[in-house]
């Protein structure tokens, strides 16, 4: 039995925390609940104590709470702190390092996982600020149980209402349980972002690749014990932490790199989105306009995927991975590309819609590989990496295995 924090904060769905507090409970863990002073105004701490059978901590300056520096104390002990529902002014307070109440003293103090369920309107949702502190919690190894979508409290239909206890407990218990270590002992290369590819030293040719994909990417093969080289171009998104990071601009830098980091890795994941083309003579200066059109001659980059997979030679290893960014006919695109560029699978998304693709949280694809396709439906980012993930798995399994015998 271990023991789980449950911390409340002060949105409609702090009634269902009740039946996650029963869910952990059920399946054999002690929980302890920590409600904001908003949190108290839907339901009050009576009904947690009831259904703990422990006290339900409300504020850090309670009398004799400094005894044990409780915070410190349930910081130690807890095998995981889960927050659901959890408010975009918590997740702000998380992001931003504020400590102002128990809760969020308890977030900075513990070094246990920590599992979000956010719950909010969906304009509030969807708000730059409140997706950059989604992002730097996530870039700390933050999980989350994304919202579902449908009616709000506050009277709209849209994504932010809390996830469904079960939901939440489901993913609590795999947090709680740990990784499943299926990389052990796998080196993975993973590419991610956009390259810009300069014209003066002022303006570049460049697209919307936020390397999110990418990035999802690294941290899941890491998750999963692999040790990850991640060739990142310019991306906006927060860097998960790799074993190796290689920062790079250009297409150009990006082959060099991904060449000479790909010699002794069992997988590469090409996800950068990378130029097709490159100014023939990049200026020294910068270009001055003037009144009639400027005339850009284009030179087409190395195709990187396709040397990878020349450079194979009719051998299984590494596995290679790539993707296919497309606006139509997704499927005939990527199985051609797959054979054209010899690799094993390729990740086929429309990035004509404008909930998947570039510079978004979520993607939908279509996983094209020997033994036919596979359609993973609109998702976050993080799951659509795990999907991959588990569809590379049985291909670094089977090229694996040679060797082991070998040695």
């Amino acid at each position: 039995m271990s023991l789980i924090a449950l911390g409340v904060t002060g949105g409609i769905g702090a009634y269902k925390a009740v039946e996650v507090c029963r869910g952990l409970q059920q399946q054999g863990h002690d929980v302890v609940a920590i409600m904001t002073r908003a949190a108290t105004r839907f339901v009050t701490p009576l009904t947690f104590e009831a259904i703990t059978r422990r006290p339900v901590i409300t504020s850090q300056w309670r009398p004799g709470a400094n005894a044990d520096i409780e915070h410190i104390a349930i910081a130690d002990t807890a095998a995981l702190l889960l927050v659901a529902p959890c408010t975009a002014n918590v997740i702000g307070k998380f992001a931003h390092g504020i400590a102002d109440d128990f809760l969020s003293s308890l977030y900075l103090a513990t070094t246990a996982p920590v599992l979000i369920a956010p719950a909010m309107n969906s304009n509030m949702l969807a708000h730059a600020a409140v997706q950059a502190n989604l992002a730097a919690l996530r870039a700390r190894g933050v999980q989350f149980v994304e919202p579902g979508e449908g009616y709000l409290a506050c009277g709209w239909i849209g994504k932010g209402r809390l996830a469904e206890p079960a939901d939440i407990v489901r993913a609590a218990m795999a947090v709680v349980a740990g990784p499943v270590r299926t990389l052990d002992g796998v080196r993975v290369l993973v590419t991610a972002g956009p390259t810009y590819e300069d014209i003066d030293p002022v303006r570049y040719l460049g697209n919307r690749s936020s390397g999110r994909m990418g990035f999802a990417l690294a941290a899941e093969a890491r998750r999963r014990g692999a040790h990850v080289t991640l060739i990142a171009g310019p991306a906006k998104a927060p860097v998960p932490a790799v074993d190796a990071l290689v920062r790079v601009r250009s297409a150009a830098e990006m082959h060099a790199a991904v060449m000479q980091a790909s010699v002794d890795v069992d997988a590469v994941i090409m996800a950068a989105a990378v130029a097709d083309y490159t100014p023939s003579d990049r200026a020294v200066t910068k270009v001055a306009k003037s009144d009639g059109p400027l005339t850009l001659t284009l030179t087409r980059t190395r195709d990187i995927l396709a040397d990878l997979g020349a450079r194979r030679d009719g051998s299984t290893r590494p596995v290679l991975v790539g993707f296919a960014a497309e606006t139509d006919d997704l499927v005939r695109k990527a199985r051609d590309k797959r054979a054209r560029k010899q690799i094993d699978l390729v990740v086929a998304n429309d990035v004509s819609q404008s909930d998947r693709g570039f510079d978004v949280e979520t993607n939908a694809v279509t996983i094209v590989g020997p033994d036919g396709e596979e359609t993973i439906p609109v998702q976050h980012k993080d799951r659509i990496a795990a999907a991959i993930i588990d569809r590379m798995e049985p291909l670094l399994k089977a090229v694996r295995q040679p060797a082991a015998a070998r040695g």
